[in-house]
């Protein structure tokens, strides 16, 4: 009984210890920058992302205000370049389709877009006053780098996934396009004309052989 009593507790200790680390580095990746978040900022990324990455977006000061998802092509081995692939729509349709047990496939793409952009507060504001003021912008640290690297990565190999029979299933490289579709303000939502922007990003192509 005592040895029971004695395994019941140490499972429970490991437990919390377990959760207090998730919540140390979930805290830490939101809190301010400092050098010790530059410093393990490459490890939380890769333990957070893409389940448990924060994004506070939908709340002010900055709620959320665009569309995001993105589209994929392939080259073909013999040269030939296919045409666009949604990606994203299809994942979103079936969380819809699914109310009470919905995927988590569309969060995979929006949690890597956010990234693909992600900065510190600090470093964004840094980064937009220099450009204002005309002067050279601050370059992206290696963290940061390393960090949109990995986002483009899972990109590629996520869509690639998703188009099993793209060049007959021998393809030679990949590249993703990232669309921003901005929604119209508020007091123009009823406005039949009302679209919105619509902006693009292409990423640098990818060999297949390099996501494996």
């Amino acid at each position: 009984m005592t040895q029971h009593v004695a395994a019941r507790r140490a499972v429970l200790l490991v437990g919390a210890a377990l959760l207090g680390f998730h919540f140390l580095v979930a805290s830490l990746s939101q809190a301010p920058l400092s050098p010790v978040k530059l410093r393990y900022y490459e490890a939380m990324t890769e333990y957070l992302h893409p389940y448990f990455t924060q994004n506070w977006m939908l709340f002010a000061p900055d709620p959320l205000t665009d569309d995001r998802g993105i589209l994929a092509r392939a080259r073909c081995t013999d040269g030939t370049v296919t045409h666009y692939y949604d990606v994203t729509t299809p994942a979103i349709r079936s969380t819809q389709d699914s109310r009470f047990f919905p995927p988590r496939t569309a969060r995979l793409i929006s949690s890597t877009l956010q990234q693909l952009n992600q900065s510190d507060p600090v470093l964004s504001r840094i980064r937009e006053t220099e450009k204002e003021k005309k002067k050279p912008v601050l370059p992206l640290l290696p963290a940061e780098r390393t960090s949109r690297v990995e986002a483009e990565r899972f990109l590629a190999r996520y869509s690639l996934t998703k188009m099993p029979d793209v060049c007959d299933g021998r393809a030679e490289q990949i590249q993703i396009r990232v669309y921003y579709h901005e929604m119209p303000p508020w007091s123009q939502r009823k406005k039949p004309a009302t679209e919105g922007k619509v902006s693009a990003q292409d990423l640098k192509w990818l060999k297949v052989s390099d996501l494996r």
